[in-house]
């Protein structure tokens, strides 16, 4: 079970790193001033910075699970490590920004709309950009949940 979200994950990750490397490639900030008149520029560089960084964590995540995929034998608890570490810096990173340029409003799921709602309003691209990317976040997240007390109970009965 660990390998296979182990390979869901890198999977996940792959995609996510590529839509949102491609996007701030072809981004700068005149375009997304020029995308929404009367834009706020220092949210804008705000809501860049934030792409940046989620996009760090992820391609960390990606090296990682592709280095425990090809290591043999196969080691769990290295994965369940990574799992964990993903868990919490690219879907925390995803759903709660830590400068709070977005934030998720956990009713919407309830609702069948999405659950990423901005402080300000963002440049049609990026906002387009982020929601896209939703339902895949979700799903991760969903998977790795079982982590976030599996893995801490492991750590805290090995101490």
């Amino acid at each position: 079970m660990v390998l296979n979200q182990t390979k869901q994950v890198e999977a996940f990750l792959q995609k996510t790193v590529q839509t949102i490397s491609n996007y701030l490639n072809e981004i700068t900030l005149t375009k997304l001033l020029a995308e929404q008149e009367g834009g706020d520029k220092a949210y804008y560089e705000l809501l860049l910075s934030n792409l940046r960084r989620l996009v760090v964590y992820c391609e960390e995540g990606l090296e990682a699970c592709r280095i425990i995929l090809n290591d043999e034998p196969f080691r769990k608890a290295a994965a369940e490590k990574t799992l964990y570490r993903v868990y919490h810096l690219c879907i925390a990173e995803y759903f709660t920004p830590k400068s709070d340029a977005w934030y998720e409003d956990s009713r919407s799921a309830y609702t069948g709309r999405n659950s990423i709602k901005f402080r300000q309003t963002p440049p049609p691209s990026l906002k387009a950009l982020l929601l896209s990317l939703e339902s895949e976040f979700q799903t991760i997240r969903e998977e790795l949940e079982f982590y976030e007390t599996d893995y801490r109970t492991k750590m805290i009965q090995s101490n």
